[in-house]
């Protein structure tokens, strides 16, 4: 029940080719197919114009955007990397026989499919210049006007080019780094919201500024990768700290080999167990040290760790059947 359209144009033979569109297309649909462990992810269709053989015209691309948007699957995704227009009327994603911009397939024309499907999550992401235009017609004022469940994510504002770097885009780079990881939470889901926090950490404000806009009550997770931590591990962060205030106290029989072994403390493997889990925890963000500058010196100095402000937000989590 996801579907996804992944469009790379380089061949342009009347504004101008580009060079890394197809490649970034490619690594897109190769991310989105599967998810980190092998099972199926999206249903992927791509259309990659790299020359005259493989061009996509204008009347291809627009079929093939209605029929993203036709069904009513839980989430659709639309890629686009190529040249981009705007215009006083609106922008544009120019295809392959495009000849000055105003012929491409409207930004306005997209919304429209995407405000009337029926799919419950609409993703639409565009690594072209001015597609900061997506998703705020010109007709309502530029005011963005998305019906619920759409997400749009753009490489550049509606002013900016698209920038690229060793021959791929910036924007679909990063947007690649983190959907193999880079924008997972602790259980390995990776979320439209984690995608674009991911890419506007990266990029300065000097030059391209990602856009990103959304009308959705709950984030959907697009790919699953590794979790960080397992959820069943996780969830022992309920019984570790019976109140997200409080402080666990460690001795030296928390620690399986203690360098200076401290008399009366041998180690003890059921604690042994748990400080496995919480030093895993500590470098995760979710547990602190009190009293010590690491775990080890907490339990060997008998002192105690405490959750951090992440830990108690998983804590609250867990504690309300969130997670």
């Amino acid at each position: 029940m996801k579907k996804a359209l992944v469009v790379g144009i380089d061949h342009y033979p009347h504004v101008g080719h580009l060079h890394g569109c197809v490649a970034d297309a490619t690594a897109i649909s190769q991310v989105l197919r599967w998810h980190m462990d092998g099972t199926r992810n999206f249903e992927v269709k791509t259309l990659a114009a790299a020359d005259a053989a493989s061009q996509v015209g204008r009347k291809r691309l627009r079929e093939h955007v209605v029929s993203l948007f036709a069904g009513d699957e839980e989430i659709v995704l639309l890629y686009f990397a190529g040249h981009g227009y705007i215009d006083n009327a609106g922008g544009y994603l120019l295809a392959s026989d495009s000849l000055d911009g105003h012929d491409g397939l409207s930004l306005d024309e997209v919304l429209d499919f995407a405000n009337d499907s029926r799919a419950r999550n609409k993703v639409l992401i565009f690594d072209s210049c001015f597609s900061g235009a997506a998703g705020a017609p010109v007709s309502v004022g530029k005011k963005a006007l998305l019906s619920e469940g759409i997400t749009i994510m753009t490489a550049s504002g509606r002013d900016q080019t698209a920038e690229e770097e060793n021959g791929a885009g910036i924007f679909t780079s990063l947007l690649i780094d983190a959907f193999e990881g880079g924008a997972a939470n602790l259980l390995g889901d990776i979320t439209p919201g984690s995608l674009y926090a991911h890419i506007d950490i990266s990029l300065g404000f000097w030059s391209q500024r990602p856009v990103f806009k959304t009308n959705v009550k709950q984030f959907v997770s697009l790919r699953r990768v590794e979790p960080a931590i397992g959820i069943l591990d996780l969830k022992h962060i309920v019984t570790l700290f019976g109140q997200p205030t409080d402080v666990f106290p460690l001795d030296p029989s928390f620690e399986p080999s203690p360098a200076v072994p401290v008399p009366g403390f041998p180690p003890n493997p059921d604690k042994v167990r748990q400080f496995k889990l919480l030093q895993k925890m500590n470098r995760l963000n979710l547990v602190l040290p009190v009293g010590a500058e690491d775990m080890y010196y907490a339990a060997m100095h008998s002192q105690g760790c405490r959750l951090t402000v992440l830990g108690r937000h998983y804590w609250n989590l867990i504690k309300n059947d969130r997670i």
